[in-house]
């Protein structure tokens, strides 16, 4: 039985970094599911674009696709873009079917990976107690997607970090910056940052400047094999029943 196709959909970005852990990421994916035909589409500066990618599947005869965003929140690209461009498929390629996928979090999986790279960054299980992290994403202007970050924070803090905050990179407050002085403020003996991004680019950098007066700046999510899971995951949700996936698929 022939699976769904995976589309990977990507926010794109100027900076050639953004594009090189998409598809550091997307091997991941394959590597998971080798079965399925999974392809990249962004959404603005790269290529191929989602139109690009969905008329290429198009053209090879692809009747089914899953788009999976890779997207931490449900916030303005979620909910306006990736459907926007997924209808103009639709109008153009009415043969091929493609169904969004759920955005990446909130996950269990995510808070691990963000824990992979803290202690990659020097920290241990046993610095938790006394160690309060600020939770740095990019920022949106959807209240929605701000309060996901906020229980985020709240679930985090509760695995035993002495506290955890959450901070944004643009569009809402606090900035990385004013978190951690307000953690230092609060006494916390050592502050670390975890930026809640998955690629590197502009407001990362901003993130890591936000953090320079932090104990320890942890790298971006990246190609985390959490993040490559999480991927799997969201398409196989759209996919039960249509024959076997991977181990990884069906955890």
């Amino acid at each position: 039985m022939n699976h769904p196709a995976l589309v990977l959909i990507a926010h794109g970005s100027r900076d050639p970094r953004h594009a090189a852990t998409v598809h550091e990421l997307m091997a991941g994916v394959r590597a998971l599911c080798p079965q399925v035909r999974a392809e990249v589409g962004f959404l603005d500066f790269d290529t191929p674009s989602v139109p690009e990618t969905l008329a290429r599947l198009a053209a090879d005869g692809v009747t089914e696709a899953v788009a999976v965003p890779l997207l931490l929140t449900r916030a303005f690209h979620a909910k306006s873009d990736i459907p926007a461009a997924l209808a103009e498929a639709a109008v153009r390629h009415p043969e091929l079917r493609v169904r969004q996928a759920a955005v990446l979090g909130p996950s269990p999986l995510l808070r691990t990976a963000l824990e992979r790279r803290l202690y990659e960054a020097g920290l241990t299980a046993a610095d938790r107690p006394a160690t309060g992290v600020v939770l740095a994403s990019a920022g949106s202007t959807d209240p929605e997607a701000i309060a996901v970050i906020a229980s985020v924070a709240r679930e985090w803090r509760r695995t035993g970090w002495c506290a955890v905050r959450p901070a944004f990179a643009s569009a809402s407050l606090p900035r990385t910056e004013d978190a951690v002085r307000a953690l230092r403020a609060d006494g916390v003996r050592r502050v670390a940052v975890a930026p809640y991004v998955i690629a590197p680019g502009r407001l990362p950098d901003r993130i890591a400047a936000g953090a320079a007066d932090a104990d320890v700046l942890a790298d971006v999510l990246g190609a985390a094999p959490e993040l490559a899971d999480l991927v799997v995951r969201r398409y196989g949700a759209l996919t039960r029943g249509r024959g076997r996936l991977s181990p990884a698929a069906r955890r």
